[in-house]
């Protein structure tokens, strides 16, 4: 079995720091994950941390645990945690563990218009 782990870019714009995560958060790579992004948000201490889940393809409890503790030291340091992009099954995962009403949730305008699209086509197909 080939395991994907977790790669991840970071941007700072504006006292946002965007983390773009890929592949598969496990037990594995959530923990050099969450070690690497607190140094970053306790040396550039942002207003605001975006992680960007649009290229998670798998997340287990550990992906939970890593979001809610990018929440809690956000919240440290009063700042806002917000999830970009999640898939359908991360937000499912989130609404079951009863974390969406903390963590705020945000789509790509982009997405939603593809998405309306894609429904679209698929109720026009029905008829």
């Amino acid at each position: 079995m080939l395991k994907k782990h977790c790669k991840y870019e970071t941007q700072i714009e504006n006292g946002v720091l965007t983390v773009t995560l890929r592949g598969e958060i496990d037990h594995h790579s959530a923990v050099s994950v969450r070690t690497e992004i607190d140094s970053l948000i306790y040396e550039l201490r942002p207003q605001k941390t975006v992680l960007d889940l649009s290229e998670i393809d798998f997340m287990d409890s550990s992906g939970l645990g890593l979001i809610m503790g990018r929440y809690a030291l956000m919240q440290r340091i009063d700042g806002e945690l917000t999830l970009k992009n999640p898939n359908e099954r991360i937000v499912k995962i989130f609404e079951l563990a009863g974390l969406g009403r903390i963590v705020k949730i945000e789509e790509d305008a982009e997405e939603i218009g593809a998405e309306d699209a894609e429904e679209n086509t698929e109720k026009e197909s029905k008829k």
